[in-house]
């Protein structure tokens, strides 16, 4: 063959007799009915499915309308589909007897699939610490494998802290919360739980995360003994006793039974206990002044007790 002659290659069948509109059809993503047994849960999912009350609320709107917005599955090489996206939306249709999922099937790698997984949850409003801190720590290990793939980035990303910011964007968090939200994952599951329910604050639950694993469960032993959970303040003494080596179960009872400067500054009654002393027509404001007025009424007995107990 010359090398002036022109190279050609010969179009398919398929090319040949197929429209462009057909072509264009093909390529766009289709949405399938699954059935449910076929498909099961992404693989180390950090959130939680509960059967709560909005989940019921879920159910019901599945009953009456069916799932509007289709679920995200990639196949799974032992058979049937990994779900990515969809979990509460899966369980819904289980409860709503529904036999079928309307779904949408991608061929995604573990580093794609982790990312839609996590984004599509992170916007949740009732999102709890342990969920957002495994969460992003398995958006982070995805973006940082991505990151030394050329093939899927234009641009290596650098550094810890800006793959961090790359994770935390999305949902409003910078690199650096990002990092502590993920230091929650070394608490042992009984101190997690605690920081879910809210018994233990963010910050302290932080600085509590660098004790060992055995530091943590004589802590807890500490706490039920001294019926209290640690300040900001406390958590860094343990933090810098267990640095130090020196963060034994004494150390941390002697810690936990100091009388926190804020329980010592405030007292709460809730609304369930005062009312049981006032007519159900009593206003916030008209407790209030009833009880300034007792207080004021129990100060001046007790100024006069006083008083007749020194001129004895």
């Amino acid at each position: 063959m010359k090398d002036n002659e022109k190279k050609f290659v010969l179009a398919s069948f398929d090319e040949i007799f197929s429209t462009q509109e057909s072509r264009d059809d093909a390529k766009r993503e289709k949405v399938m009915e699954i059935p449910l047994s076929d498909l099961h849960t992404f693989k180390g999912h950090p959130f939680k499915v509960l059967d709560d009350e909005k989940m019921a609320e879920t159910v019901e709107s599945v009953k009456q309308y069916g799932v509007l917005v289709p679920a995200i599955a990639r196949p799974d090489p032992e058979g049937g589909y990994e779900i990515v996206s969809g979990h509460r939306r899966h369980r819904a249709s289980q409860l709503a007897g529904m036999e079928t999922l309307p779904v949408i099937v991608r061929d995604l790698d573990d580093d794609e699939a982790t990312i839609i997984m996590v984004d599509s949850n992170l916007q949740r409003e009732t999102l709890l610490p342990s969920e957002r801190a495994f969460a992003y720590k398995m958006k982070l290990e995805a973006v940082k494998h991505q990151g030394q793939r050329t093939d899927l980035t234009s641009r290596r990303v650098v550094g810890k802290l800006e793959m961090a910011d790359v994770v935390g964007e999305q949902a409003g968090d910078s690199g650096r919360q990002v990092q502590r939200y993920i230091r929650l994952t070394e608490l042992i599951p009984q101190l997690l739980d605690m920081v879910d329910e809210k018994k233990i604050a963010f910050n302290p639950a932080y600085e509590l995360s660098f004790l060992k694993t055995e530091e943590q469960e004589q802590l807890l032993d500490a706490m039920t003994s001294e019926q209290a959970t640690p300040s900001l303040s406390q958590a860094q003494r343990l933090k810098k006793f267990s640095q130090d080596g020196r963060c034994t179960p004494e150390v941390m009872c002697a810690i936990l039974s100091e009388e926190k400067k804020s329980d010592m500054e405030k007292v709460t009654l809730g609304a369930d206990t005062l009312r049981k002393y006032f007519p159900k027509n009593y206003t916030p404001a008209r407790i209030e002044a009833t009880i300034i007025s007792l207080l004021e009424q129990w100060q001046r007995k007790q100024r006069d007790k006083q008083q007749r107990d020194q001129g004895r």
